[in-house]
């Protein structure tokens, strides 16, 4: 299989600010997306799902409960409801005007100058509109987010969708050894079936022989801390994905 490359013309290691500045603004909004800007970070990671009026919305979880209080399912809430809830006050008080984003918003504020991992949220293994619907909005940003975007998911078939709609757009296998991923899925093995150009392991599988180091370039979440950063980095891992990546960047430069 030929690889697509990961973001070549930008500086190694890549540093991603988890779901946005995630340590100091609440995951996922423009207060830490905006932040990790105006710490210097390069780079991007952020979740989407598809809601039931058809828009890309910013998010983590399948519902606002851990960040609203609120249980409903995303997919089943139009963009307008989801609009009218507050992702901020969870976080700090100060933050309480935070409102769910659409792709296209960050898109528009951030690409291309910022680099931008983009993480499908979805569980289905079949007639999944999430794919096609992310190509189809990325596609219409035309050249502006080649080689600034990413795509990444836990679902390997959702990859391995997506990639039909828009090879030109590197994607990456997502796993960890936590108990909510599918036994089959925790080693990476996913892999096989979505035809991915890089790997995004939990870092604590990462080691120097680890089979899959040798197979495709490999960035590894979540590292909060600048020497293990370093230790990854001696690994030889492409990149970084960070909830304190201002940290993480100065740890590179002290290094340097």
């Amino acid at each position: 299989m030929k690889r697509i490359p990961v973001l070549p013309d930008r500086p190694r290691p890549l540093v991603f600010a988890h779901r946005g500045c995630s340590s100091v603004a609440p995951e996922n909004t423009l207060a830490s997306f905006q932040t990790a800007k105006q710490f210097g970070i390069p780079g991007i990671e952020l979740d989407i799902h598809l809601c039931a009026s058809g828009e890309l919305v910013v998010a983590h979880d399948d519902t606002f409960q851990r960040t609203a209080g609120d249980p409903r399912n995303i997919e089943n809430l139009t963009f307008e409801e989801i609009r009218s809830i507050d992702v901020g006050s969870f976080f700090d008080s100060k933050f309480k005007n935070e409102r769910v984003m659409r792709l296209e918003e960050v898109l528009e504020e951030f690409c291309p100058g910022m680099y931008i991992d983009i993480e499908l949220k979805t569980r289905k293994a079949s007639h999944d509109d999430l794919p096609e619907a992310a190509a189809k909005v990325l596609k219409a940003f035309g050249a502006r987010i080649i080689e600034a975007v990413t795509i990444s998911s836990f679902n390997p078939f959702a990859l391995r969708t997506f990639k039909r709609c828009a090879p030109e757009i590197p994607t990456a296998l997502v796993w960890s050894r936590n108990p909510e991923v599918p036994r089959m899925l925790r080693r990476g093995h996913g892999r096989l079936i979505a035809g991915c150009d890089y790997l995004k392991p939990e870092y604590a599988q990462v080691k120097p022989n680890a089979g899959f180091m040798k197979r495709a370039p490999v960035i590894p979440w979540t590292i909060d801390d600048a020497e293990l950063a370093k230790k990854m980095i001696g690994f030889g891992v492409e990149g970084i994905i960070s909830n304190k990546p201002q940290e993480i960047m100065q740890g590179i430069r002290n290094k340097a």
